[in-house]
């Protein structure tokens, strides 16, 4: 135990223990639901360490993780020496620089069958279909019942619950816009649309 104790407190496991920590609270955090996965995709890219297709957080903490790996590997091996201080301090700098070479190229070995698991375009999601415009599929519309169907911006349709405090202005058949999307409720707000006040036409 005092041997491990020792090895991950030393130079250079040390660096790489304290990152360590850092990434088992983040993921903590995830599990908690307090932050997300992607949550540094926008500020950080890593195309030039060729890490990309995965989140930069999966591919940060499998770098940080097997680097603490080969670094505490290497540390237990030359602490089981009687090598002087200042040979094993320059080894030291030696390990530091090997580990970071060794995990970034094991990491850029993994981040590519993980990739199969992050595809590149998000899946669709119900805000997409805010803002277009639907055809009206019951004979009326209120604040308690109403579908419409609508065409996503890909070509596929819907039929999705929608909802106006009007009652009597959509009927079977009116074209509709959605302007907003209740999370509570699963319904879109929708209103009459006259393709006469369309902008784009």
């Amino acid at each position: 135990m005092d041997e491990f104790l020792h090895a991950t407190a030393t130079f250079p496991t040390v660096l790489f223990s304290a990152a360590l920590v850092v990434v088992v609270g983040f993921w903590l955090l995830v599990l908690l639901g307090a932050a997300d996965h992607d949550s540094f995709d926008a500020d950080v890219d890593t195309d030039a360490l060729s890490l990309d297709g995965v989140p930069v957080s999966v591919s940060a903490s499998l770098l940080i993780a097997l680097s603490w790996f080969f670094s505490f590997t290497g540390s237990l091996l030359l602490a089981r020496t009687d090598w002087s201080d200042a040979l094993l301090h320059l080894l030291g700098v030696v390990l530091l620089f090997a580990s970071l070479i060794g995990s970034w190229r094991l990491t850029r070995a993994l981040v590519r069958p993980l990739a199969k698991l992050f595809p590149d375009e998000p899946g669709p999601s119900r805000q997409d279909f805010v803002g277009l415009t639907c055809t009206i599929r019951t004979g009326r519309v209120d604040a308690d019942f109403g579908q419409a169907e609508v065409a996503a911006r890909d070509g596929s349709t819907a039929v999705v619950q929608v909802r106006q405090n009007d009652d009597g202005l959509l009927t079977l058949g009116s074209t509709g816009l959605l302007y907003g999307y209740d999370d509570t409720g699963e319904f879109f707000w929708v209103a009459p649309f006259d393709a006469a006040l369309d902008p784009r036409g």
